[in-house]
């Protein structure tokens, strides 16, 4: 095999793009189209809705196209699958096509329900054969590879404490219009966490580790006309007691997105997901506080503006665009379906984010700290009390 031929299931805003990478006639709005990356092509399309069909049929006329994903996975013209749907499908997609023996690639979130994502990856673990993986695109950038290198290799020493405030995420009524399923329990399963925000979850997650305990408070329509979360300030603890906060979003068209990340040896700033600052203290803070005396501390911190024999500044930049950050994913996808490379993100690692938003949406409705990850069953029942009131969906099993 030189190229793996990937079908999309579902032609929305995302589908839609990704058919524009594999056969590089468009892509994001605003944005130049990559190249198709060598080892992918596009194979098949498939929706339910007629439109779409009717679009694919004249944009595409040389792709097979399908009204049904099961038929798809059977056609013989597809090498693997990217599932671009509603979240709640996610799961249901991929294990049939893992028990199929077909490659899937999931989009982000993994799933709504931790309990749903945790049979997938069972599934998963039970298929080993079958590449399973995740679209975590976020985790191609350069500088969050490089700050997860400075943070596992304990230069700095221990994490003691870290912040995101990821309130970039503007979206104003029509974004919610778009569809009846966006923004409601039953349709999408939440608001911003599990839909602008799964890759800040996960990168928080991959770089300073996974978070036991969740305090959070979350605001339903906070200035929109929606049901579900889409401002929330979580309050964590991680295993070594080290704390944390997590800010986003959707009402701010200003915008912030800082992460902060304290260690024993400095501190490490990202602005905007673009530029990094490392601040390496000369000496770690625990000797400067058995040793400085208040005229030291007078003398370092006047003079913090160029380090002031106080710490080593490092700097660097990232300049990857947003579309070659997912076909980056989706090369090293079909590189390990070819030759065995490692998986950037794992499909096994979706389940990290899920946790993570089930435990600020369970903290947040039951008003006290939760354990990472929740009791999947409570956090289901609790979904589906929120999903009968809105009554526009069944609950769920």
């Amino acid at each position: 095999m030189e190229k793996v031929r990937f079908g999309l299931i579902g032609i929305g805003a995302q589908g839609g793009a990704y058919a524009g990478f594999l056969t590089e006639t468009g892509g994001f709005p605003g944005m130049p189209a990559p190249k198709c990356p060598p080892h992918c092509a596009l194979g098949a399309l498939c929706d339910n809705d007629p439109e779409k069909e009717k679009m694919c049929r004249e944009k595409y006329p040389e792709i097979p196209f399908y009204s049904d994903w099961k038929e798809m996975v059977a056609s013989g013209n597809v090498d693997a699958v990217i599932t671009t749907v509603p979240h709640y499908l996610h799961h249901e997609i991929a294990i049939y096509c893992l028990e199929h023996g077909m490659n899937v690639l999931v989009e982000k979130p993994a799933g709504v329900r931790a309990k749903d994502v945790a049979a997938m990856n069972a599934c998963a673990a039970a298929h080993p054969d079958v590449t399973f993986g995740i679209m975590f695109n976020q985790r191609t950038n350069k500088l969050y590879q490089k700050i997860k290198e400075i943070v596992a290799s304990g230069e700095m020493g221990e994490m003691r404490r870290s912040q995101w405030i990821i309130n970039s995420w503007w979206r104003p009524d029509s974004y919610y219009q778009q569809s009846e399923w966006r923004a409601t329990w039953g349709g999408e399963g939440g608001g911003v966490l599990v839909n602008q925000a799964p890759h800040q979850l996960d990168l928080w997650q991959w770089i300073c580790g996974i978070p036991t305990k969740v305090y959070s408070k979350n605001i339903n329509g906070a200035h929109r006309d929606i049901n579900v979360e889409n401002d929330v300030t979580m309050q964590v603890t991680f295993p070594n007691g080290a704390t944390g906060s997590f800010i986003t979003c959707t009402h701010d068209p200003i915008g912030t997105d800082r992460l902060e990340i304290d260690l024993d040896g400095g501190k490490i700033v990202v602005e905007n997901s673009l530029k990094a600052t490392v601040y390496r203290l000369k000496k770690t803070e625990d000797e400067m506080n058995k040793t400085v005396s208040m005229m030291e501390l007078a003398m370092l911190t006047r003079g913090n503006s160029a380090g002031g024999g106080l710490f080593d500044v490092e700097e660097f930049e990232n300049q990857d665009g947003w579309g070659y950050q997912h076909t980056t994913v989706m090369e090293n996808f079909a590189q390990h379906v070819i030759e065995g490379t490692p998986l950037l993100a794992p499909g096994a690692d979706g389940i990290n984010g899920v946790n993570l938003a089930n435990a600020s949406q369970l903290s947040s409705w039951l008003g006290k700290e939760v354990d990472n990850p929740v009791d999947s069953e409570l956090y289901a029942a609790e979904l589906n009390k929120r999903i009968a009131e809105e009554g526009k969906f069944p609950v769920r099993d």
